[in-house]
């Protein structure tokens, strides 16, 4: 069959993912062990290498191959290809090159001055790279928004979460809002009684930092992911990264708590494996990327929330901590379960328990949302912070910028519209076990046998194995029956917590 322009535009969109390969080694390597010294020079470099990218996106001659390419007889798989190819034309001819670059090297500068302000607390500081961040943010939106029709908010959304708007984010969010925080009181209620009759036994360190890369490296291993394809390092601020081929995962130690490096080592875990799995034969082609971000979200909460904070789950890993930590009454499943699924509204988004977390992205979102639509500037958010975390979740973050504002890499990085993503990947989530538990009815006996491929197999034929094929809503539909409904996460939360 002729179709010789969509097989010109898939050699270049192989060649594009090629340089994205080593941009996002270069990206690790900046993040995990590049001396700090180096920012400067490897900022310069990534930023050509984003115009480079733009260079290949922006090609004049795709024009034409795009629209000769529509009227060629491709199967559905290569249409839809087409279809993400030209979705990611567009987004790149919204943009000048020059604003590429210096959005990248706004972002590089601005987050590798946010590594040492915010452990010094040092708002002011931070303040004098972000505005120049927050302006480009601002004029990303506005180009965007005119080349799709999207309002400024939205059509920074629209990067992460295609399909998604404000108004739907909204709906759901205010959904939540109804009936969240008094689950929430409720449940630190009964928590409250039952440690009052049987206080929880609290797990005495130090941990060893070696131990703790032990039993993370051990826990990957059960959760299958492949070592042959990826690696675990330490960063500031825990991500997956690196390319299916070789996806690179990083996690964050303290001496006194282990369960952060677990949790974000599981969490990121669930990324890696999605990355792992995605189709290989179209690998290089937008068709065989990750869907979303609230779909990737869902991965890592599929196996940090849904998962590893199920009782048989931490009945299975229970005998591990005890085996790189020594043996203490903490590490018994029971004790374990209570600390681990414990109901505490706290100052950190990462370590915050399932039902307080929402609440950290509602924040996030509502200040976000008003920096790009100009109704809220720079010097309005810790003020703004502030009085959120009073209000969802009766936290006093005043003058604390390292523990408030400061906590998050997203907005020092100019990635707005992201926030969003966390929590629509927790509803996704819950979406898909509640899947799966139709089809397993003995889930939980089977993993706490170690079976956990009934969790695996139905994640990588319906998600993992789908790429970019479907929309988002499509793809919901056809995993798991409708489009995303919040109504399952409400179900999980309180049949954890209450049931």
């Amino acid at each position: 069959m002729n179709h010789l322009a969509y097989d010109a535009l898939t050699q270049a969109w192989t060649r594009q993912y090629r340089f994205s390969h080593l941009q996002a080694m270069a990206g690790w390597d900046r993040a995990a062990v590049m001396p700090p010294k180096g920012n400067a020079a490897r900022a310069e470099a990534m930023a050509e290498m984003d115009a480079l990218l733009h260079r290949l996106r922006t090609e004049p001659a795709l024009a034409g191959l795009i629209e000769t390419a529509r009227d060629e007889p491709l199967d559905d798989l290569a249409r839809a290809n087409l279809r993400e190819i030209e979705r990611d034309w567009r987004a790149a001819n919204a943009l000048p090159e020059a604003l590429v670059q210096a959005e990248s090297l706004a972002g590089a500068r601005c987050e590798h001055a946010w590594r040492s302000q915010r452990p010094a607390n040092d708002w002011a500081g931070f303040l004098e790279n972000f505005r120049e961040v927050l302006r480009i943010a601002r004029e990303v939106a506005a180009r965007r928004a005119d080349s799709t029709g999207l309002p400024p908010y939205d059509a920074l959304m629209d990067r992460f979460e295609p399909g998604m708007t404000a108004s739907e984010v909204d709906r759901l969010f205010g959904d939540l809002q109804s009936w969240l925080p008094a689950l929430v009181h409720q449940v630190r209620d009964r928590q409250a009684s039952a440690a009052a009759a049987s206080p929880i036994s609290a797990a005495a360190g130090p941990f060893p930092k070696a131990a703790q890369r032990a039993l993370s490296l051990e826990v990957m291993g059960l959760l299958g992911f492949d070592f042959d394809a990826g690696r675990l390092d330490e960063s500031t601020h825990p991500f997956s990264g690196g390319v299916p081929e070789d996806v690179r995962l990083t996690t964050r130690y303290g001496e006194a708590d282990f369960v952060q490096s677990l949790m974000g080592t599981i969490h990121e875990t669930g990324h890696a494996r999605y990355e792992q799995n995605l189709p290989r034969e179209r690998l290089g082609q937008p068709v065989a990327q990750a869907r979303s971000m609230g779909i990737h979200e869902s991965q890592s909460l599929s196996f940090e929330m849904q998962l590893a904070l199920s009782r048989a789950f931490i009945g299975l890993i229970a005998p591990k901590l005890a085996a790189h930590f020594g043996a203490q009454p903490a590490f018994e499943p029971d004790a374990l379960h209570r600390s681990l699924t414990r109901v505490a509204p706290g100052f950190i988004r990462v370590d915050a328990d399932e039902l307080t977390y929402p609440a950290h992205v509602i924040l996030r979102y509502r200040i976000e949302r008003g920096l790009i639509e100009g109704s809220v500037q720079a010097e309005d958010i810790p003020a703004l912070w502030d009085e959120g975390m009073a209000s969802l979740l009766g936290v006093d973050t005043r003058g604390n910028f390292r523990n408030g504002c400061l906590q998050d890499t997203h907005w020092a990085s100019g990635l707005f519209g992201y926030f969003p993503c966390y929590t629509l990947g927790a509803m996704y989530a819950a979406q898909w076990f509640a899947t799966i538990r139709r089809g397993t009815p003995d889930l939980d006996a089977r993993i706490s046998r170690g079976e956990l491929a009934p969790v695996f197999d139905w994640l990588r034929e319906n998600i993992w194995s789908q790429g970019s094929r479907w929309t988002t809503a499509e793809l919901a539909v056809r995993a798991s029956g409708e489009t995303l409904n919040p109504l399952h996460f409400r179900r999980h939360l309180e049949a954890r917590y209450l049931g």
